[in-house]
């Protein structure tokens, strides 16, 4: 028995990094998960993979900045799957800059992928996931993905800070409402710290150019030690905790913070 048998689960950004890992471990443990990207090629991959390997996977192409994509998106799970019990916005990006060479192109980019994709993901995705809570002990689950950035600043990382704290905030918020409407709907939030992903290796790099520190190699090896764990994390000691929210394990959750950062905000 999985912990999540008979649920289905729609995950964002599934092609690369966490959303990869968490939707590998998601059908592991039995869902049936709606993998969900802008990269239709390793996504269809990934479904195809999946599938050879006995689960249920479907893939669509999403860009989580388009309401009107959430919507043909989200109708087509109502049709073909019959509702969705779980959410994971993980699709996220970022820009290493300064505040004064940041362009409106940039900022927007970001506040639109990070902000408006959680908001969208999450408006949409009620319709498909209410009929279905109201049969389950615990609910539906709504996982949103911040960061430790949701909690304290970076230099050169000004937007994407700003929208990690957005996303923290408004998955308070969120799990207020649905609780006030009845909707037996749960909504929480997920810190990593450092994580060792393409994301990651960017920003190193951007660093570099920047002349915030010597190397891109100089800079992972000081965010690994600025973790009290020692090293940074893998994208599966991110994918185990959204999968503790998913399952029915986490049922008295809602509004939540997990912070998932090797004690990084600890000191």
């Amino acid at each position: 028995m999985g912990k999540l048998d008979g649920k289905i689960a729609l995950v964002t950004g599934a092609a690369s990094g966490i959303g990869e890992t968490t939707s590998r471990l998601l059908a592991a443990e039995g869902a049936q998960v709606i993998l969900t990207d802008v990269d239709t090629e390793k996504g269809k991959g990934l479904a195809e993979e999946l599938n050879a390997q006995g689960t249920k996977s479907l893939f669509f192409r999403l860009d989580v900045t388009s309401s009107d994509e959430w919507k043909t998106v989200v109708d087509k799970i109502i049709e073909e799957c019959g509702g969705l019990d779980i959410l994971v916005n993980n699709a996220g990006v970022e820009v290493v800059k300064s505040i004064e060479e940041t362009t409106t192109k940039e900022l927007d980019f970001v506040i639109d992928v990070n902000l408006k994709g959680v908001y969208y993901g999450t408006q949409f995705a009620v319709k498909a996931m209410k009929e279905r809570a109201k049969a389950s002990q615990f609910g539906g689950s709504i996982i949103n993905l911040s960061s430790v950035g949701g909690f304290i600043g970076a230099p050169f990382q000004a937007a994407y800070c700003m929208t990690k704290g957005g996303v923290r905030l408004f998955t308070k918020s969120a799990a207020l409402e649905f609780a006030a409407l009845g909707y037996n709907i749960r909504v929480n939030s997920v810190h990593p710290g450092g994580v060792t992903t393409a994301m990651t290796d960017y920003i190193f790099s951007e660093m570099s150019n920047l002349g915030a520190v010597g190397s891109a190699d100089e800079a992972r090896k000081g965010t690994a030690a600025a973790h009290p764990i020692g090293r940074m994390a893998t994208t599966d000691d991110i994918a185990k905790p959204i999968l503790f929210l998913a399952s029915d394990d986490s049922g008295y959750m809602t509004g939540s913070e997990l912070v998932v950062d090797g004690g990084f905000l600890a000191q």
